[in-house]
């Protein structure tokens, strides 16, 4: 007997008279009702609006007289035999008071006659007055065991079809899929594995990586979170050597699958805007080799009360059937704010926030940004609730000479064609966005020509000479923030304080 199997017949035995069951794999669940009903010896039925009544245990005419909900809640009202009955679609009727009505006097006579109602659906809500009367059911995700035997059985059914050798395949490929098939249903999980093999007969890395893709569409389809697909190298980032050390001294650690306890949690950037925050979250993902998710905050909040919240959960629920993975919390503090008009719902996001960071066993690596530390709530940046806070300051003269450098080689130019210690010099008060901004305009810098110019050591000099760096524009942003790094949190850039390390 299958483990759904097993739940399914102890509920039924608890004598709950409406079973509740969301989920899109009908076929799964029909064909679990049908060795159930033929298991406890029980007439089983199943109802469409398409057929209206038939059995479930076998073939039979359906009762199209009864394809109308009403008519079929009154016939299972009144019908003198007990039985199990599976309602499919049914949500879109839930709305409407007679229904309700009828569904309540079916379950209050559970007692003396047994009729289970079995309401299936892909999205499923029980009416406040039948709650009482209800219980859900949820069908198990497959484990890694039964996910590795659907991948042979998808490649021996592949090889019986096309009459061809074996799937080519490697161990280190084989359980990477299944290790990214998990947390999808089995009948996602069979589709994208055979999917994989009749692409061209093998699995391979790059059916991993579509796989890993498929995986998060069909996770959030919403867009409340987004998979990032462009993550970065700590290579293409100046500066930041603390961090860099920090995330490479818990790569190991976060990876392994064995370890229960005290895996990395994750930090938070706090710094100057355009000073790297985001390409340093970035980087960690693409350090530790996961897949990246990014929240979205201001496609969480909705109108609708409660509805803000039911968002987060679900976009954390993502992440966790995603892990290992990194999840970027962007600006959080626009998301977290207290103080504003919307406190009501900050608080509670908040609150649901700090719950999941408090309680949550997966693999996810937090890496919130965020510019402003005044809007911060302090339940939030106390220790214990991220590893560690890093403030990114504005580039010192070497940062930036290598900031220049990197923006230089990446528009196809030799670093070493230009004075870039002048260019460092002349930068000073700069962030890294600026800079990049600096060397773009600088393409564009004859405004009489509709070609790029070229650029060369004094284009960069007049167009740093002609731009107003960030440390001018927000001095006085940037210095209380400073102050309230200082002493609070570690220099992104720098030497590290071995006690925090």
């Amino acid at each position: 007997m299958t483990p759904d199997l097993h739940d399914l017949e102890l509920l039924l035995r608890s004598d709950t008279p409406i079973i509740l069951i969301e989920s899109i794999e009908e076929p799964r669940v029909v064909e679990l009702f049908s060795r159930l009903a033929l298991r406890i010896s029980e007439p089983g039925f199943r109802w469409t609006v398409t057929d209206g009544l038939r059995r479930i245990e076998y073939d039979s005419e359906p009762q199209r007289m009864l394809a109308e909900p009403t008519e079929v809640l009154r016939h299972i009202r009144v019908t003198p035999q007990r039985g199990l009955y599976l309602l499919l679609d049914f949500h879109p009727y839930l709305d409407t008071p007679l229904h309700v009505r009828l569904l309540k006097e079916i379950a209050q006579g559970y007692g003396g006659l047994p009729r289970t109602l079995v309401l299936l659906s892909h999205a499923l809500e029980a009416p406040p007055e039948l709650r009482h009367l209800s219980a859900r059911f949820t069908l198990r995700l497959p484990d890694r065991n039964r996910l590795m035997a659907l991948i042979r059985e998808e490649a021996k059914s592949w090889q019986q079809v096309t009459n061809q050798g074996a799937v080519r395949a490697t161990r280190e490929s084989v359980n990477q899929l299944a290790n990214n098939l998990l947390g999808i249903t089995e009948s996602d999980a069979r589709r994208l594995i055979r999917n994989a093999i009749r692409r061209d007969g093998a699995i391979t890395q790059d059916d991993v990586a579509a796989v890993r893709r498929a995986k998060y569409e069909l996770l959030s389809p919403e867009g409340i979170i987004s998979f990032e697909y462009d993550t970065r190298s700590f290579a293409d980032i100046a500066g930041l050597s603390n961090l860099k050390r920090w995330i490479e001294r818990r790569r190991a650690a976060f990876l392994d699958p064995e370890r229960q306890r005290d895996h990395p949690r994750g930090l938070l950037l706090l710094g100057v805007q355009g000073g790297g925050k985001s390409l340093a979250a970035k980087a960690v993902a693409g350090y530790f080799g996961v897949p990246l998710l990014r929240l979205d905050f201001g496609a969480l909040y909705n109108k609708y009360i409660g509805e803000t919240e039911r968002n987060l959960r679900k976009a954390l629920e993502t992440a966790d059937l995603m892990a290992p993975c990194v999840l970027w919390l962007d600006e959080i503090e626009k998301g977290v704010a207290t103080g504003s008009e919307d406190e009501g719902v900050g608080r509670r996001v908040l609150g649901t926030l700090l719950t999941w960071m408090a309680e949550r066993r997966s693999r996810v690596f937090l890496a919130a940004t965020a510019n402003d530390i005044q809007r911060l709530p302090p339940e939030l940046i106390r220790k214990g609730r991220l590893d560690e806070i890093f403030f990114v300051d504005l580039p010192t003269a070497e940062i930036r000479r290598d900031i220049f450098a990197i923006h230089l080689r990446q528009r196809g130019l030799n670093p070493s064609d230009f004075d870039l210690d002048a260019l460092a010099e002349a930068s000073e008060g700069f962030t890294g966005a600026g800079i990049e901004q600096v060397v773009v305009s600088a393409r564009f810098a004859d405004s009489t020509s509709e070609a790029p110019t070229a650029i060369t050591t004094e284009t960069l000099l007049n167009e740093l000479a002609n731009t107003q760096p960030l440390s001018v524009v927000m001095d006085a942003q940037i210095e209380r923030l400073r102050t309230w790094a200082q002493g609070r949190t570690v220099p992104a850039h720098g030497a590290i304080d071995p006690s925090r390390a």
